[in-house]
């Protein structure tokens, strides 16, 4: 089974932090996409609502959210995760990952949302 690393991130202090996941943590979230929300309980950090915001997977290529699925193309890209132009109108073609956490993956970008009022007593 995959074993991830999901680098958690906290937009209030601007601070960061490294989670080795276990094979049963990380299979708790594959099939997951980019923007989806989950409970942080799934991988060991209770009282936490996560978003997926990205990561990259074995062979160094990072995760796009408008390519669909959990597959690896060639694509054309001109901004955006993965490309920086450097002179405006640029465009080149780029090995990317699709969107969708898959058993290729190895490291996974999170951010820590705030829980909905309401929500968080409900649980």
């Amino acid at each position: 089974m995959p074993e991830f690393k999901a680098v958690i991130s906290n937009p209030k202090d601007g601070t960061s932090k490294l989670l080795a996941l276990t094979s049963d943590q990380s299979s708790s979230i594959v099939g997951l996409k980019i923007g989806e929300i989950f409970e942080g309980e799934r991988i060991g950090s209770p009282g936490m609502r996560l978003q997926i915001k990205g990561g990259s997977d074995k062979s160094g290529f990072p995760m796009r959210p408008d390519l669909q699925g959990g597959v690896k193309r060639r694509i054309l890209v001109s901004t955006g995760p993965g490309f920086k132009p450097s002179e405006q109108g640029e465009r080149v073609k780029k090995m990317m990952r699709g969107n969708t956490i898959t058993d290729d993956i190895v490291q996974v970008n999170l951010r820590m949302v705030e829980p909905e009022a309401g929500k968080a007593e409900a649980k």
